[in-house]
């Protein structure tokens, strides 16, 4: 268990989120509320009753209830109200700077136009209180042809997008599934990202550095099964965008003092922590850095080291970044 000292220092360091998705933000007060606005029927009766069924047994589990909890969301305010709320959560946590994923798929599938969805979740991001970016991400369960219609339907919106990425389940949907898509996106000077070595083998990961091309690999916990794998990325700086609570949550941890955090770090990786889908996973940044550092031998040092990671592996302008880190160090020397 952390000392008081180090728990506000953790909690009021400046820091950056690398892995949210926005759809993973919606907590069921406003799962509700959108519900009645809307006029959608949901299958759970009280807002208690919804949050009972967060109890997942793995990523399918969790994902089953996450496209319901999606189904709220039909108009642009509601992306708009949905990203809001997220942004002032973070600004709470300290987060400077937050790269948020998107899911067009599971909207547009819905009927819900890609305009309406962008245009919502891109209007919050330019009036809310923090630096914020967006990253389209692609249904690795869907076919490739569903993710190139998307991009498709993105490229009016190019300037709303910094980069791509590959979320949803992993195990069976190797990252070279989307080896077209990801090309398309490089040539368009997309960033690349995608969503590896969670419940998928270290393999994964692999493949989508070598045919993706990706910049960051999300998650990337299982990399340590592979010695070599772990220190080409160590060397390369490639950062992991780890988030501790989703990991226990989804049992790819069974708790989090048996999390591979320190390793990955110990290892020279440049990992980072996220909280990826907040309103089911148990907490937002602070609320993973502060189980991460409850559990696991983590000390002002990691601390710093963990802040200095998130903005370095940040998609920014050089001069953004470099103020951001310049804080950082400012704010640990004056500790």
């Amino acid at each position: 268990m952390m000392n008081e000292s180090l728990r506000q220092i953790v909690r009021a360091m400046p820091k950056a989120e690398l892995h949210i998705h926005i759809e993973g933000s919606l907590e069921p007060e406003l799962i509700f509320a959108l519900a009645q606005r809307n006029g959608v029927k949901l299958s759970y009766p009280t807002v208690e009753a919804l949050r009972a069924a967060y109890a997942f047994t793995d990523l399918q589990s969790f994902l089953d209830i996450y496209y319901a909890g999606a189904s709220v969301l039909l108009h642009e305010q509601d992306f708009y109200d949905m990203t809001m709320a997220y942004l002032q959560r973070a600004a709470a946590d300290q987060v400077r700077h937050a790269e948020i994923f998107f899911d067009p798929q599971t909207h547009t599938e819905r009927g819900v136009p890609f305009a309406t969805v962008i245009n919502g979740i891109h209007r919050a991001c330019q009036e809310g209180p923090i630096s914020a970016s967006l990253i389209m991400c692609f249904l690795r369960h869907l076919p490739e042809e569903s993710a190139l219609a998307t991009l498709e339907q993105a490229l009016p919106h190019r300037d709303k997008i910094i980069g791509v990425g590959l979320d949803s389940s992993e195990v069976g949907h190797p990252p070279e599934k989307f080896a077209r898509v990801f090309a398309q996106c490089r040539a368009l000077g997309l960033h690349v990202v995608a969503h590896a070595g969670e419940e998928g083998p270290p393999a994964y990961i692999a493949s989508a550095l070598d045919v993706l091309q990706v910049e960051r690999i999300d998650h990337g916990v299982r990399i340590l099964e592979d010695a070599a794998l772990t220190a080409r990325v160590a060397q390369a700086g490639i950062a992991l965008t780890v988030c501790p609570l989703s990991n226990v949550k989804l049992c790819v941890f069974p708790e989090m003092g048996a999390h591979n955090l320190v390793q990955l770090l110990d290892a020279g990786l440049a990992a980072t922590i996220n909280s990826d889908d907040p309103a089911y996973f148990g907490g937002y940044m602070n609320a993973n850095f502060e189980a991460a550092f409850d559990a696991l031998p983590l000390g002002l040092a990691h601390a710093q080291r963990l802040a200095r990671n998130s903005f370095q592996a940040a998609f920014l302008p050089p001069a953004a970044k470099q103020a951001f880190l310049a804080e950082v160090d400012t704010y640990f020397a004056q500790i």
